[in-house]
């Protein structure tokens, strides 16, 4: 059997040290910031962390619902949403992720942006329905 993704780069260990870098770009970012004001951001990096090994075809699972519960109120346009999928293809860069587990991944996100944007890109006005 083929080995998933997450387990060829070195399961949660790996993905924990990923996961965290990714965040600390993030709060670095004027436009993903704000975002995470007032944010547990250990219990945030935990569920991420459990979100991306679900992406990369581990153990997790997350569903579409669940994932527009979670983001609604945070009113997420796409140009704040492009920006974090960018962040993360850079982070996975950074530790060196093959280039077709990376567009996979970015894949896997992309696919989840309707249930992830609620905002048009004024921040202010929700998304037409």
């Amino acid at each position: 059997m083929a080995r998933s993704a997450l387990e060829r780069y070195g399961g949660f260990p790996f993905l924990s040290r990923l996961v965290m870098a990714f965040y600390d770009k993030v709060l670095d970012s004027d436009d993903l910031a704000p975002y995470f004001e007032d944010i547990d951001m250990r219990r945030l990096i935990d569920h991420q962390t459990k979100f991306v090994a679900f992406l990369m075809g581990g153990p997790a699972s997350y569903t579409n619902d669940h994932l527009a519960h979670v983001h609604a109120r945070l009113k997420i346009n796409r140009a704040d949403f492009d920006v974090m999928v960018e962040t993360m293809r850079e982070t996975l860069a950074d530790f060196e992720v093959a280039p077709a587990d990376i567009s996979g991944i970015v894949h896997e996100l992309q696919v989840r942006a309707p249930w992830v944007i609620s905002a048009s890109d004024s921040k202010d006005e929700p998304v037409p329905a």
